[in-house]
């Protein structure tokens, strides 16, 4: 078993920026594969960003392209989103996600393990 627990959401205004943060443990097999998702009120769950298990390949939904950062401390068991220059509909509960095997990080159906999630709210 893989727990996640995410933390630092919050309100934000428009060109503010936020980091996330996802606690991870559990047996892993080593290091898991980690994402980020998001859902908002009204509409599917989308990836947002993932990172492989060595921190050396990162993947990023279109919508997030050069404004958000994905990292991981595996020393710390950390894995980290930077969210820079947020917009109204960046507004969403964020969800980390961890997977054992590679794979199509964009499916959410391929994700072994989620955390709680954690509200994020950009205002106008």
């Amino acid at each position: 078993q893989v727990q996640l627990v995410e933390s630092g959401g919050g309100l934000v205004q428009a060109g503010g920026s936020l980091r996330l943060s996802c606690a991870y443990s559990g047996r892993t097999n080593g290091h898991a594969h980690m994402g980020w998702f998001r859902q908002a009120p009204g509409k599917e769950r989308e990836f947002v960003a993932g990172i492989s298990g060595s921190g050396r390949r990162t993947y990023y939904a279109d919508s997030v392209k050069g404004r958000f950062t994905v990292s991981r401390d595996n020393a710390k068991n950390t894995v980290y989103l930077q969210m820079n220059s947020l917009k109204p509909e960046d507004t969403a509960v964020y969800y980390c996600a961890a997977r054992i095997y590679d794979g199509n990080y964009y499916n959410p159906n391929g994700w072994n393990y989620w955390g709680q999630g954690t509200q994020v709210t950009v205002s106008s």
